[in-house]
């Protein structure tokens, strides 16, 4: 008789049993993998074996089994690890899964043995329909069970296959993938470093780095044209649902570029990461002007699946005796709104609900205009009745204001956008909206201070005709900064980069980053870089998470990571961070405070 023999072929097996198929009826096989269902008919045993690659049925039955490993295989437990000798044979038409990859066959067992037996499981692998999962806090605590299950493991078998994807691309292109130091010194990046105190240093600290910047810049200047990296990076971030503590990111950088040879490349990859997911998209993506993203949408990731875009409705509301409207415009302010096509029937109740997202945005309300049956109704029908802009508003339409400054009505009008568009039900998921936005800003004040601040981080490049045009006014330059964004979510970006040292120190100065010997002391390792002759060089980083939770149709990023924290930054299966004996805090020089 054949015996199946596959790449997975080891010592204790032939091959995997999620890969049998009809073409090995008749062969004989060795198959180990976990009990993921049994079901004992008396004279006839049904186990359900799984591995990574699926499930195949196994049949223990008299006519071919001994009574001795039909008891076993009736006693054995769920999870448990077993090792099954049989015949790979044809089901009939009426027994026939058509839901299981395997379901056309079945193995006949005549042999077993029980490697790894298993205590009850503390959350279920195997559901039947209808039944929900264990609550998401027990099933991290139970990771090793949880990553049992056959969509957490395809959705880290398409992670992998993404990683080698990127690296096939890259390598083809020239791209050198190239290693930098997880321990490192801290910099500003926007975030907070996350410290390793040094044992043999006493009173001095690594960082863990929020990402490789400076290290791929430095391979620029050293020669190395084309790096990347599939880099993990970590931020000491306040909590948020979507974000991890430490996420890994497809880190490139290249000499001698433009902004569009960068955005080319990623574009490319882009391209290639989605078609080995299955997904075919267009290869070259739109552009957009960060100032143009903000103007009609009102954020600078912008979805483009549907309209409801903003328009700037100043000029007719100077038209307009309304006290909230002429004050908005009188302090420097615009009046801004989007027309909701079908919104004139909704409730007041539901009109609420909108205006209190926008005031979780900062917005003080949200003006309301409709056409019913031809009419104009609402609070401001009266300030507006002839008014010529509002003539041509649509039967069944509702208009949404906010009245305030752009900093105010950009994020009210993006919510009520966002929650009307859901409200519509005018977004469909499979509808895929690429777009690369750029020129964002280089600086943005602090309200309060008036200070600085690097919009991308202090390394970016600032276009050059802008600083021609404002060198005394840094605010109004632009940077050669870009990011790419899918359905509202940024999935990467990146800039070109300052590689003249002067300039470099002079972006440190509006920074307010210390004096010059300030800077030599946190910088001096890249300004000395950049002295030694630097080309001009770019790069952009992809999210890699969030791309493999996207095209795994998972929910959460940490149903693409294999080890993941929760939102409260702990590691519930390894119960980390965690309390150290003081001794070790001593042997690194540090004490804590806490009790």
């Amino acid at each position: 008789m054949n015996e199946k023999r596959s790449v997975y072929s080891t010592a204790y097996r032939t091959g995997r049993v999620g890969a049998l198929r009809a073409t090995d009826v008749g062969t004989q096989v060795t198959l180990g993998g976990w009990v993921h269902r049994s079901r004992n008919l008396g004279g006839l045993v049904f186990i359900d074996l799984r591995d990574i690659d699926g499930i195949v049925q196994v049949a223990f039955g008299t006519d071919w089994a001994a009574a001795s490993v039909l008891a076993m295989a009736a006693a054995v437990g769920v999870e448990s690890v077993v090792l099954v000798e049989g015949t790979v044979v044809a089901r009939s038409d009426s027994t026939k899964n058509p839901e299981m990859g395997t379901g056309d066959i079945e193995v006949h067992a005549t042999a077993m043995r029980v490697l790894g037996p298993a205590v009850t499981p503390a959350i279920p692998v195997a559901r039947g329909k209808g039944e929900k999962m264990a609550a998401e806090e027990l099933r991290l605590r139970h990771r090793h069970l949880d990553l049992r299950r056959p969509e957490l493991q395809a959705n880290l078998v398409l992670r992998h296959r993404l990683m080698q994807t990127t690296r096939a691309y890259l390598s083809e292109r020239g791209y050198l993938e190239l290693e930098t130091p997880v321990l490192t010194k801290p910099t500003p990046e926007g975030a907070r470093d996350y410290l390793v105190p040094s044992r043999v240093h006493p009173g001095e600290f690594y960082a863990l780095p929020q990402s490789p910047q400076i290290y791929k810049q430095l391979f620029m200047v050293s020669g190395f044209d084309r790096y990347f990296q599939i880099a993990r990076c970590f931020r000491d971030e306040d909590l948020r649902a979507d974000r991890q503590p430490e996420f890994t990111q497809i880190d490139i950088e290249a000499s001698f570029v433009s902004q569009d040879d960068i955005l080319a490349l990623a574009e490319g990859l882009i391209v290639s990461l989605w078609r080995e997911a299955g997904f075919d998209i267009p290869s070259v993506f739109p552009r957009m002007t960060y100032a143009a993203a903000m103007e009609r949408y009102g954020c600078d990731r912008p979805d483009l699946r549907y309209g409801l875009e903003i328009v700037d409705y100043t000029d007719a509301f100077r038209e307009v005796a309304f006290n909230i409207s002429q004050a908005a415009i009188d302090a420097g302010g615009r009046v801004r709104g989007i027309i909701v096509p079908g919104g004139a029937v909704w409730s007041r109740k539901q009109v609420d609900e909108v205006e209190a997202l926008a005031k979780d945005a900062g917005a003080g309300g949200l003006l309301r205009l409709r056409r019913l049956d031809g009419k104009l109704d609402g609070p401001l029908a009266k300030f507006v009745d002839g008014v010529g802009a509002f003539d041509a508003l649509p039967d069944g339409a509702l208009m949404l204001f906010v009245a305030g400054s752009d900093r105010v009505s950009n994020p009210a009008l993006d919510r009520a956008r966002q929650e009307c568009a859901r409200r519509l039900a005018i977004v469909r998921d499979d509808d895929r909206q690429f777009v690369i936005v750029t020129d964002f800003p280089m600086f943005e004040r602090d309200p309060a201070t008036g200070a600085l601040a690097a919009v991308h981080h202090p390394f970016t490049a600032a276009l050059a005709a802008d600083v021609a045009a404002h060198p005394d006014h840094p605010e109004r330059w632009r940077a050669q900064a870009y990011d790419v964004v899918l359905n509202g979510t940024e999935l990467g970006g990146g800039s070109i980069r300052t590689h003249d040292p002067v300039t470099q120190s002079h972006m440190f100065d509006l920074l307010g980053i210390g004096d010059r010997e300030e800077q030599e002391r946190r910088f001096g390792f890249l300004l000395e870089a950049l002295r030694s002759g630097a080309p001009p060089h770019g790069g952009v980083a992809f999210g890699f998470d969030r791309i493999a939770m996207l095209l795994s149709g998972a929910p959460s990023l940490r149903d693409v990571i294999a080890f993941p924290k929760t939102t409260a930054a702990r590691a519930l299966f390894e119960q980390a961070p965690t309390r150290v004996p003081a001794a070790d805090l001593k042997d690194l020089h540090i004490r804590s405070d806490e009790s």
